[in-house]
């Protein structure tokens, strides 16, 4: 598959995995599953290009289930799902990457998680910066997420090593330099 129609192709799976499963006719599950069948012929791929999609997937975003037959997203959905992420006790700092024009309102109102069911925090910077790296200048903010821990605050950590918290109070937060 060429970089141009395996980045389409992704970025669709994406969008149907974490948002708009309908646009195939797809139906998801409570917890985020979606027929592998369904999205084979929704996205006009073989099973060993799904496979491909998911191993060069730098994210690791997608999980199939126990036997193949089904697919969902690890964590980002915008859908109502369901996830029963393990919750874990985090490392003593987290990061989050984040376009600059957001910082001064991250530091007074504190992180959010929007349109998704958590916020996302990383446990290695470069991830971080990757994440946070759309157009424009990136800032990295460091979470003290032991203090959050310690404060009563939930953490999970999902497959693909992503950790998630409901909000991040600004009093946690700080600016890498």
């Amino acid at each position: 598959m060429s970089k141009p129609n395996y980045t389409r192709k992704s970025k669709f799976l994406s969008l149907i995995l974490r948002h708009k499963p309908e646009v195939i006719g797809a139906v998801m599950d409570t917890e985020g599953w979606v027929e592998v069948d369904v999205i084979l012929k929704g996205i006009n791929l073989s099973l060993t290009e799904l496979e491909d999609l998911m191993k060069n997937d730098n994210k690791k975003r997608y999980a199939f289930n126990h036997d193949k037959t089904k697919i969902r997203a690890n964590q980002g959905h915008t859908v109502e799902i369901e996830i029963e992420f393990e919750e874990k006790s985090p490392p003593d700092i987290l990061f989050h990457g984040t376009p600059s024009k957001f910082v001064s309102s991250i530091l007074k109102e504190g992180l959010k998680s929007m349109k998704r069911h958590h916020v996302h925090l990383s446990e290695d910077l470069e991830v971080a910066k990757h994440v946070g790296n759309r157009p424009g200048k990136c800032d990295i903010l460091i979470i003290n997420s032991m203090k959050m821990f310690a404060d009563g605050i939930k953490f999970y950590v999902t497959e693909n090593n992503v950790w998630l918290t409901d909000f991040v109070d600004p009093k946690y937060i700080t600016i890498s330099d």
